[in-house]
């Protein structure tokens, strides 16, 4: 795979240092060593080497669903995720994909992978579409019944078409965040919000994990944002805040655990999906570490920035 441009800082062409080496795949076993740079002039953390744009889209088809389709794994997750006490379980641990949020109007789900989230939000009210590049995972969510766009944002059709945008876990895979964000903000009405949902790089669980945390996430993971990074480029786009607040899902910090003793380069973390691992972590992580996690989150410690941003009104 064959790296894209990637000497300088994706937000303001600054120069890059390495911060970390040695970074590679713990989740699904694409090859490949990494690193994480940091920008000299504004601090913004990122992935080196960047895969160009068709080596990377032939790594979500290649790598990204492993454990998807008909595997007992899937099969649970899928009515796991319609029960009610899943959507109990996102109230009590934070939801960090709006999937518990009721609305109504147009709603798109960019990145929306195989339509677990699209279900959910049709559930709650809205007319729910989705985006998404990866076209095995875009066929799994037109299974379920909904119109899905496949390929880049830009080439979704309309301007001032949506109430919600909806980025969950997908501001930080994007080659160009700020051009995703002035998509998102062509698509939605004045007055709509987009929902994004992301890794938070000041995260205490990224010092404690190092390169085995799991939201580094590369090669998928490009761009890595904290509070103050996501909040500026929401600024410059033309959105207004609403809300911003730190969680920590038990499922991610289970991940990191598992990560740092199971995971290995090039081999897919099959213990990831390993039920009698997963479910009984998940539930020690948040009874046993409740105190901490909490206590992280309010000091801005935890391992999700959830933000909510309006498409700003143009004064008269």
């Amino acid at each position: 795979m064959s790296g894209g441009g990637d000497s300088s800082c994706l937000l303001c062409n600054g120069e890059v240092t390495d911060v970390l080496a040695s970074v590679f795949d713990t989740r699904f076993g694409a090859p490949g060593e990494y690193a994480i740079v940091s920008c000299n002039a504004c601090g913004q953390l990122q992935t080196r080497p960047r895969l160009s744009e068709s080596d990377l889209v032939a790594a979500y088809e290649r790598y990204y669903n492993y454990g998807s389709g008909a595997t007992a794994y899937a099969a649970f997750r899928q009515r796991l995720v319609e029960s009610w006490p899943y959507r109990l379980w996102l109230a009590l641990d934070g939801d960090i994909t709006f999937q518990t949020r009721q609305g109504q109007g147009r709603l798109l789900d960019i990145g929306c992978n195989e339509g677990r989230g699209l279900v959910a939000f049709r559930r709650n009210g809205f007319d729910a579409q989705g985006q998404e590049v990866n076209p095995v995972a875009a066929d799994m969510a037109r299974a379920l019944g909904f119109e899905v766009s496949v390929g880049p944002l830009e080439k979704v059709p309309g301007e001032s078409v949506y109430d919600v945008a909806v980025m969950s876990n997908v501001l930080e895979h994007a080659g160009d965040p700020r051009a995703m964000l002035t998509e998102a903000h062509r698509l939605l009405r004045t007055g709509g919000e987009a929902w994004i949902s992301l890794p938070n790089a000041a995260s205490a669980w990224r010092r404690i994990f190092g390169r085995r945390w799991i939201n580094w996430h590369v090669p998928y993971h490009i761009t890595h944002f904290d509070r103050v990074s996501l909040a500026c480029l929401l600024e410059e786009q033309g959105f207004d805040l609403v809300e911003v607040r730190n969680e920590t899902p038990a499922l991610w910090v289970a991940q990191s655990l598992i990560a740092a003793i199971f995971a290995r380069p090039g081999r897919p973390c099959r213990q990831m999906r390993t039920l009698v691992l997963v479910v009984p972590l998940v539930a020690m992580v948040r009874l046993l570490l409740f105190p901490l996690l909490w206590w992280l989150n309010r000091r801005g410690g935890g391992d999700a920035l959830v933000v909510r941003a309006s498409k700003r009104r143009v004064s008269p």
